[in-house]
């Protein structure tokens, strides 16, 4: 008979309590495999995608794309055994693995939780040469984030054919933009009539369906009112929209509240004449190392960063409150802070210090790029040690930006201007950009921040003094 198992939402973090339901990779009826990929949610961190550790047919979907749902809670279910393959009347599987009185292991999810190991030690030898038998056979470790649940469901006659119609697995028919818009407008997809061919749902129904949750208001459905509609529940009598403070902004606003009320900030500014760096950008763009790699002021900086805190251990260090220390760190974790469509958020370039510039350029892109697309994992932004900021892109020149909590100093980049500048007493037009350093002043004193700040600033507009450090 057929073997029912829930997939909860799974623990894709340490300390995740809650994500949002974002898209359904599959829908009832479709068969999966182990790992295969069937739901991506966005947690307070970023976007990640779900694999499911067995194989079946996806028989319902619990949870409705929008949905807020809490570590633990199901979220679908699969039948496991959907031929009736399962030997004897041995009761189901239950949440712990066991089936047919044998221990059944749990597949791992694909890129989390630790992974079993295929390593055997060699068998130690006895004094006489024989090697010793250990006494029982070793439990095999299984590594798994998630606990089945066991469904166990009364099967159907065989002539029962009638289709299930419930609203959980009924599954609208609509095109991802207008699934998208309606997730905007808070409509709920299966009280709506699709008017089109094969009843396919359409924007001009979804307006329709807001409207009559609007008590009859007019929804334009021109572009002001899809724009205005970009997240939340938009209310056209008032030509306002609410948005949930969730995900990667509530993470990123209780983060920054936590840090300007928890560490002094102290802000520097430096301008400073990068016409050299940009020479030389210029220059090495034109040799084999860099022809793949997209060289930005950006990567400039990041190694400038990397060098200057050889000499200014302190804006590389973290305040440990706790603990009563201060711990430096021998390596650099590099965080550039990204904007994306959910919000800024901070991955990290391991080990940055160990980089060249052109290995630092092709990190810092894949890195942002990734960023960009809602990729990038929740791994990839923990452990930071300092963070750019890069806000020159928008045409800003300058900034006082907030620490990232565990760190102790963030560096923002202003955007590089045509400005007239002395040079060896004659005004010049030149390449001038603006640098602004926060620190935290109980761990970095003055004079350190503004040696730091003051070598990095030397760094790009000298790029040979490099050697020197």
């Amino acid at each position: 008979m057929p073997e029912y198992k829930q997939f909860p939402l799974a623990d894709t973090a340490e300390g995740l309590t809650e994500a949002e339901i974002l898209d359904w990779k599959v829908k009832p009826g479709d068969e999966v495999t182990v790992n295969q990929i069937v739901v991506e949610i966005e947690t307070a961190k970023a976007a990640v995608e779900l694999p499911i550790p067995w194989a079946g047919v996806v028989t319902e979907l619990l949870v409705e794309p929008g949905q807020t749902v809490e570590v633990g809670t199901p979220i679908l279910t699969v039948d496991v055994d959907p031929h009736g393959t399962a030997s004897g009347s041995a009761p189901a599987a239950t949440a712990a693995g066991e089936a047919n009185g044998d221990e059944e292991e749990m597949k791992p999810l694909v890129g989390y939780g630790s992974k079993a190991s295929s390593a055997k030690r060699r068998p130690r030898k006895k004094a006489g040469g024989a090697p010793s038998t250990p006494a029982a056979p070793p439990v095999a470790a299984v590594a798994t984030p998630v606990q089945a649940v066991e469904v166990v469901k009364p099967r159907q006659p065989a002539d029962d054919k009638v289709a299930d119609t419930t609203p959980a697995a009924y599954v609208p028919l609509a095109k991802p933009p207008v699934r998208k818009l309606a997730k905007e407008l808070g409509v709920d997809l299966r009280t709506v009539t699709g008017s089109a061919d094969g009843g396919v749902i359409t924007r001009e129904d979804v307006y329709r369906a807001a409207e009559g949750a609007t008590n009859g208001a007019a929804v334009s459905s021109g572009p002001a009112a899809a724009t205005a509609a970009q997240a939340g529940s938009y209310d056209p009598a008032t030509r306002e929209r609410r948005v949930p403070i969730r995900g990667v902004r509530k993470a990123t606003a209780q983060a920054m509240v936590n840090s300007a009320y928890t560490a002094p900030h102290v802000t520097e500014f430096l301008t400073v004449d990068v016409t050299p760096m940009m020479e030389l950008r210029d220059k090495l763009r034109r040799t084999p190392e860099f022809a793949d790699v997209k060289l930005t002021p950006l990567a400039f900086a990041a190694k400038a960063v990397c060098l200057a805190a050889t000499r200014t251990p302190d804006v590389n260090a973290v305040w440990d409150d706790a603990a009563g220390e201060i711990v430096y760190k021998d390596y650099v974790h590099l965080g550039i802070a990204a904007a994306t469509p959910r919000g800024l958020v901070v991955p990290k370039v391991r080990d940055a210090d160990a980089l060249s510039l052109a290995e630092l350029a092709a990190a810092i892109g894949e890195l942002t790029a990734t960023a960009r697309d809602g990729k990038t994992t929740p791994e990839a932004m923990l452990n930071g040690t300092f963070t750019i900021t890069n806000v020159g892109v928008f045409g800003v020149d300058t900034g006082t930006p907030i620490i990232n909590p565990g760190e102790s100093a963030i560096l923002a980049l202003g955007a590089i201007r045509d400005m007239p500048w002395v040079v060896d007493g004659e005004l010049a037009v030149r390449k001038v950009m603006q640098l602004s350093l926060s620190f935290d002043h109980r761990v970095v004193d003055g004079q350190q921040g503004s040696q730091f700040l003051a070598d990095v600033g030397a760094l790009l507009a000298d790029p040979a003094m490099a050697i020197t450090y």
